[in-house]
Parts: C-alpha cells; structure tokens; sequence
C-alpha cells in the first residue's frame, strides 16, 4: 500500500511528464476561422419616383437601404422594432414600418419617403398643414407621422366608391376617432397628437 508521500512524488513525476511532452511538441499557431463572405443580391427600386439598383446583403432592411446606402436620412430609426412607426413609408401605396421589411422583398416596388412627398419651396399638403397646426415638437416621428397621415388619409379615401370620389364634397370625412385609431402605430414622444389630428383634419377637410 502506497504511503502519502510516494503517492504525492508519483503525482509529481506524472505532472512534470506531462509538462515536457507538452513542451516538446510542436508549436502550431492558432488560425482564425474563416467567415463566409455575406451573401448578396441585386435589388432594383423606384424610390420618390427614380429607379435605384443597388447590390444589398440580403439581411439589409429597407429602413438601412434608405440611409445607408440611399442617404435618405429623412426616415427615422427609432426602435427597429416595429414598435414605433419613426420609420414608415409609403409602399406601393401602403405605409409600412421599413425597419420590419427586408430589402430584397421589394424588388421592383414604388418607394416614397418623406423625401418624396414635398420640398422646401413646395410643402405637400399634409406637411404643410403639420407646420400650421404645430404638428411636431421635437420632429424626430414627424417624417413617420406624415407619411402615414398620407397614407392613412388615401386609405379612407380607397374604401369610398369611385363614382364617389370624383366629387371631393360628397367624399365621407373620417372623423377624429377614426383618425386617431389608424395612426396608433405612430408613437410622439412628445405627445403632439392633438396638433397631428388637427393637421390631419385639415387636410381631410373636416373639423376635428
């Protein structure tokens, strides 16, 4: 029976092998591993009325193919999340939160940011009618909070029967509720919501 100090000489001696063989052993360096180059695809747009092609990795977002690549800074990224609606833009007709949406999925769409909808020396309608009525404070959501007034707007206006439409008097007015209600998805920190239904109002033609 091993006594306790051949059983720690023992330990010892394994040890000590075991360190020279390490040692002794050729030194290989450690190499990186290789990533994958991102896989890309080429995705053509019409966006505010120009065709843009552009070569996208296919995780990019219409939100970052905007900015990003587009310099169309005038959509906002909030949350990137869905959540908030600084990011909408108009869609074929239809606003969508563009942080959601993946580039590639729009292949050969019509894109309209805030860009698209006025200029400086020629303010839409609905931008001009956000300027009377205050419609933004600190305007980080305005962009957002326009385009989807845009668009909630030519919603209401879609459901409308066409014989209907020729006749801007006898188009049915949303009202303030209603209005309210389709915009929830547009959050203003600041809580100008009074001033955008307004605004809205406006240029809807009724009184909020």
């Amino acid at each position: 029976m091993m006594t306790e100090l051949e059983m720690s000489r023992r330990g010892v001696l394994a040890g000590s092998a075991a360190a020279a063989a390490l040692a002794a052993a050729p030194h290989v360096e450690a190499q990186p591993a290789k990533s994958a180059a991102p896989a890309t695809m080429p995705v053509s747009l019409t966006v505010n009325g120009t065709r843009r092609d552009l070569n996208l990795d296919t995780r990019t977002t219409l939100l970052d193919a905007l900015r990003e690549h587009l310099q169309l800074t005038g959509t906002k990224k909030g949350c990137d999340h869905g959540q908030c609606g600084a990011c909408t833009v108009i869609v074929n007709g239809e606003r969508i939160n563009s942080c959601l949406s993946l580039a590639v999925q729009h292949q050969g769409d019509e894109v309209k940011t805030i860009e698209g909808l006025g200029t400086p020396d020629k303010l839409h309608p609905m931008q001009a009618a956000f300027v009377r009525h205050d419609g933004y404070q600190c305007g980080y959501c305005t962009p957002g909070q326009i385009c989807s007034a845009v668009a909630v707007l030519d919603e209401i206006r879609r459901g409308v029967p066409s014989h209907v439409q020729a006749d801007l008097s006898a188009r049915p007015q949303p009202t303030n509720i209603e209005m309210r209600e389709r915009m929830s998805g547009n959050i203003c920190r600041c809580g100008a919501y009074s001033n955008i239904a307004e605004a809205m109002a406006d240029v809807a033609g009724a009184s909020a």
